[in-house]
């Protein structure tokens, strides 16, 4: 016998004890096993800054959804979860706690005790988000879970930079790289936004060395113009071909620079004339390098302006902009001002401008990786899921320039290069080098750079399972499945892990990238902190339980697509959470069976609930394999709320309640089967509640698993295909749908019943329903006859009788049995002569072009919308008294 269930379903309470018996039981562990297929996701690692926000709480929901349905299906399923350092967050958060609480910066600590303090800034806070991924019941080997800077990730971090510096496809170089003097350091392109800003086009006056004239150059950043060493026009542009070879005047600096002629000028840009500062633009850079300009930097890593920029010197790059552009306007040198839209380009973390700036960084060469990385794509090895995001993969890694991945801090896998003082050697090496591999030299130093963070991460996949040692679990769990994470870091991430795995691995890392959309506040703007419209996903946790938060996330989402966050939702679905504990403790009230087996006989409606249970199976499995999370949850949401709770609980009433012992039984374990098979299917969507449910319910024949999320999918039986019963239910639905609306239009209370008549071809169907219509279409007898024996519409009305149609039928009320005739016919008078009258009214209204054309288009709208209801509703009230 089952076991009743409290009245209320608290999950606040319920998702605690039921996340703690899970992990205690070890039910995450994902454990290597011969006899089975693995399935293998690896966690997009959050921060170790992080704070669960509405964009993790949908990737977690996601992921677990997908490893508890690949694992009730029987895979060897090992979800890896794990916590990125975050090289720039990390640092700057520690940092700025050092100024605040103790006025100190990290060069006052020296390095060593800074990384010490990083460490336990790391140790306290680091497992913050971990804490919180929990609270939403996600399912992930927490025993295997890795750091970007443990032990393991540092040795492959190692081994890579080492394997491609050797094969040249690392190398240092004084390149144009993107620079935040905000963060103080490189950047790599993809962690540059670009936004369109106001500016302006600064026309200025180059006079000619020879005395002859002048040029005007046009810029929109005149504080880098004391390092232009040259002009470029275009040699196809007859204005300035006579000058190309000669030299002019470099205004505030009086420093000669030549003229040179070069196709990367746009004639019809500007002037024409564009000065080139090879040291701070990276087209610049190219044109010098092609006539062999000089470089001369002179922005310094703070934005200020170095000991290049003569009396400027000290002054940030903006405060500059500002005295230069004063002092060309008191020399006569500006030509004009114009007001100018550009992009800019920003730090993504900091969002401060960024500045391309020449600088001796580390580099991966991109064009030979690329290659394979695009080959996998293209030929299917790993496909997105939408398909849309390949091109956008593909468009970011055709044009793809070499990855600048040193960056200037402390916090992060620091660069294994060691420079030689003695002979200027560089010792690239896998351990600590103590001497020159060239000279012996003991005089080295480490470069003090460390990698991008986004190196780490792009190992993660192969990383975390042991490589580069031969591993059992890389050997068994790899390459993994599916990498679920939103198209924001498609170009941060997914093709960096993409194109690493193809190298180190020879194998791409995953064969499916599920991309999702971010998520926004229900005006459809981006959460953040500036806007103040985020959202807490642990508030909407505690507040309507993990599993409504969950549901919410997914059901009516797409695969790609942003969605819009109501909160009035997540009450939507906990109230759909209560549908199925109330019909779960409904069941368990009326329960006398310890085991749940099908019977041997079935009644129609018996065999209705299991063909539809069978007939969705199929369909909810084959939705989650192609990853439309959301169809699948609408399916089982559907079959759940409709299909069981509202009809079939209905349909068994009569025999639970009744005094047929055998029959009482075959109500139960039909109610309990099929409840445990719903069960299963909304397992992965809603986790802590179908456990709770489950753990009450008496077990099924043949079961033998601890909990409902080891137990197996349930799979479709063509034993339980009954399509004429599932053909014959339906039309019953329909016509007892179609008789209450009539009913509850004419406001007839459910005890007065009438005698049905129902006209249809389908005779024998809704002659074995009869006994459910007469129950729930409140009729006191039902007579069914074939189409040719029913009169037309209007004699029915003559004759006093109501008539509602369905699709496969027609059926007939007597009016009398159901009202008293003239209280009716009064009630629909009134009704009819409010409504016209209201009518009337406002068709003056509209009829009015003073309110037409001076009211707002939307009130206007408004107003038309509520006189169409209204025209339909008098129709529909005169229909009636005609009718009567």
């Amino acid at each position: 016998m089952g076991i009743v269930l409290p009245k209320v379903y608290e999950p606040q309470e319920a998702e605690a004890r039921i996340y703690e018996k899970w992990e205690k039981a070890g039910c995450f562990q994902g454990h290597r096993d011969p006899n089975k297929k693995p399935f293998t996701i690896v966690m997009p690692p959050p921060n170790v800054t992080g704070q669960l926000h509405m964009g993790h709480a949908m990737d977690c929901a996601l992921q677990d959804i997908l490893i508890r349905f690949k694992r009730m299906q029987g895979y060897a399923a090992l979800w890896v979860p794990g916590i990125d350092h975050a090289g720039i967050a990390t640092q700057i958060k520690v940092e700025e706690e050092l100024r605040t609480k103790e006025g100190l910066t990290r060069y006052d600590l020296g390095r060593e005790k800074f990384l010490e303090r990083v460490w336990d800034w790391k140790e306290k806070f680091g497992d913050r988000i971990v804490k919180q991924q929990k609270k939403m019941g996600i399912s992930c080997d927490w025993d295997r879970a890795r750091f970007t800077m443990d032990e393991g990730c540092s040795k492959a971090v190692r081994e890579t930079f080492c394997n491609l510096y050797e094969k040249g496809l690392i190398y240092k170089g004084s390149r144009i790289i993107n620079w935040c003097p905000h963060c103080v350091t490189a950047l790599s392109d993809a962690e540059v936004e670009y936004q369109d800003k106001p500016g302006h086009l600064w026309h200025m006056r180059y006079p000619l060395a020879d005395g002859s004239g002048y040029l005007v150059v046009a810029t929109t950043r005149p504080e880098t113009m004391m390092g232009d060493t040259g002009v470029a026009v275009n040699p196809n542009d007859e204005r300035y071909k006579h000058l190309v070879g000669k030299t002019c005047i470099l205004p505030l600096m009086n420093r000669e620079i030549p003229i040179v002629a070069d196709e990367y000028v746009e004639m019809d840009f500007g002037t024409g004339c564009v000065k080139m500062t090879p040291a701070h633009d990276p087209n610049d850079f190219e044109v010098g390098l092609r006539h062999n300009l000089e470089t001369i930097r002179v922005l310094d890593d703070n934005g200020k302006v170095n000991e290049n920029g003569g009396k400027y010197q000290g002054m940030d790059r903006y405060e500059c902009r500002k005295a230069v552009v004063a002092d060309l306007e008191a020399l006569g040198l500006m030509e004009k001002i114009e007001p100018y839209s550009h992009n800019v380009g920003t730090c993504y973390r900091c969002h401060s401008d960024v500045e391309p700036i020449i600088s001796a960084q580390w580099f991966v060469k991109m064009e030979p990786l690329a290659r394979e990385a695009l080959r996998v794509v293209y030929d299917g090895e790993t496909k997105f899921v939408p398909d849309r995001f390949a091109k956008t993969y593909t468009n970011w890694m055709e044009n793809v320039h070499d990855w600048c991945i040193s960056r200037q801090l402390w916090w992060g896998h620091q660069i294994p290069v060691w420079y030689c003082d003695d002979c200027g050697h560089m010792t690239v090496s896998r351990t600590d080098a103590t001497c020159c591999e060239k000279c012996g030299s003991t005089k080295i130093h480490r470069d003090p750079d460390v990698l991008d963070t986004w190196f780490s991460s792009a190992l993660w996949p192969f990383s975390t399972l042991g490589w580069p040692d031969k591993t059992e679990d890389l050997e068994y769990f790899y390459p993994t499945d599916v990498l679920v994470t939103g198209y924001d870091i498609i170009f941060f991430w997914v093709a960096r892990m993409i194109f690493s795995a193809c190298e180190q691995t020879k194998q791409p890392p995953f064969h499916t990238v599920f991309i999702h959309g971010l998520v926004r506040d229900d005006k459809g703007r981006k959460m953040s902190k500036s806007l103040g419209n985020g959202i807490d996903p642990l508030e909407i946790a505690d507040k309507y339980g993990a599993d409504a938060l969950r549901f919410n996330l997914v059901t009516g989402n797409s695969p790609g697509n942003d969605m819009r966050f109501y909160t009035e939702r997540c009450e939507a679905m906990r109230n759909f959470a209560n549908k199925i504990w109330n019909a779960s403790r409904f069941l368990m009230m009326n329960l006398t069976i310890d085991q749940c087996r099908l019977p041997q006989q079935l009644e129609l409606e018996d065999k209705w609930i299991l063909s539809r249970l069978n007939r969705v199976i199929p369909e909810i499995t084959e939705n989650m394999d192609r990853y439309e999370l959301g169809v699948a949850a609408q399916k089982i949401y559907d079959f759940i709320w409709d299909d069981y709770c509202d009809w079939y609980i209905e349909f068994t009433k009569a025999r639970l309640q009744g005094e047929d012992p055998a029959a009482k039984e075959q109500a139960q374990q039909v109610l309990c089967y099929v409840l445990t098979q719903m069960l299963k299917l909304l397992h992965p969507f809603m986790p802590f509640i179908t456990e709770e449910i489950w753990q009450a319910l008496p077990r099924q024949e043949g079961c033998t698993a601890e909990f409902l999320m080891l137990d197996q999918w349930p799979q479709a039986d063509p034993a339980l295909d009954f399509p004429e019963e599932e053909k014959a239910i339906g039309l019953i639905i329909d016509a007892t749908r179609a008789v209450r609306t009539r009913r509850s239009e004419m406001n007839v209370p459910p005890s007065k019943k009438a005698h049905l008549t129902i006209a249809t071809q389908e005779q024998e169907s809704f002659t074995r329903g009869i006994p459910l219509l007469k129950r729930l279409a409140y009729a006191s007898e039902v007579t069914v006859i074939g189409v040719s024996e029913a009169g037309s519409s209007a004699e029915a009305a003559q004759s006093g009788l109501v008539e509602v149609i369905t699709h496969a039928a027609r059926i007939f009320l007597p009016l009398a049995e159901l009202v008293d005739l003239e209280k009716e016919k009064a009630r629909v008078e009134k009704e009819l002569k409010k409504n016209s009258a209201e009518l009337e009214k406002l068709n003056a209204k509209l009829n009015n072009p003073g309110f037409v054309n001076k009211a707002p288009e939307h009130v206007v709208a408004a107003e038309k919308e509520r006189a169409a209801k209204l025209t339909e509703l008098v129709a529909k009230l005169e229909a009636q008294l005609k009718g009567m």
